[in-house]
């Protein structure tokens, strides 16, 4: 009988404390600390598919916490190593903010040498260039996106200093595509006049 008293008080206390079990609150607040965190590095701009994925990983555990959260014998237990994990993969994603950051500038500064060294060779091409009637107009047109492009690069600088990096980065990629575009239309002209440049 006593036996059977002792397991019964066992099993009630078992029921109790698992029934009892609270949400781990403190992990859910870190992990929405750290991606918070994150967010302010602006890793949902630079890294945005890592960033994407730690919020969906956190929303996947707070779906498990809740329905947990109506179970008579709760479990946590799961749910807090994951959010274990989520907050040091959000913690990791600042770095790896501050990371691409830097890709980006160094990208920047190489198109910005880029861009500099085809306008210089786009305006020599220009000068070689046929002046017939036809050709008059088409080089005036050139000037003008060669002029363009010159303005677009000059606004780089203030993108970045406004640490505006991706709007820096696309439009110097913007400019060094149409730069390029204009180096192969003129090469393309001389060839056909068969100058030499």
């Amino acid at each position: 009988m006593k036996k059977i008293f002792y397991v019964m008080s066992i099993v009630a206390a078992a029921l109790i404390f698992t029934s009892c079990a609270k949400a781990p609150q403190a992990e859910i607040d870190a992990a929405k600390a750290a991606l918070e965190q994150a967010k302010a590095a602006q890793a949902d701009k630079y890294v945005e598919a890592d960033f994407l994925a730690v919020q969906d990983s956190l929303n996947a555990v707070m779906v498990e916490i809740e329905a947990q959260s109506s179970k008579l014998f709760k479990s946590y237990g799961k749910s807090k190593e994951k959010l274990v994990v989520i907050t040091t993969n959000a913690t990791e994603l600042v770095a790896k903010t501050e990371v691409r950051k830097e890709e980006i500038k160094t990208e920047v500064a190489t198109a910005q040498t880029a861009v500099a060294a085809l306008l210089e060779e786009n305006n020599a091409l220009v000068a070689k260039a046929p002046k017939g009637k036809e050709g008059k107009e088409a080089i005036e047109a050139i000037k003008v996106d060669l002029a363009g492009i010159t303005t677009s690069v000059g606004e780089v600088d203030g993108l970045l200093a406004a640490g505006d990096l991706l709007g820096a980065q696309t439009k110097i990629n913007a400019a060094q595509q149409k730069a390029t575009e204009i180096n192969t239309e003129l090469k393309a002209v001389l060839d056909k006049a068969k100058i030499k440049y």
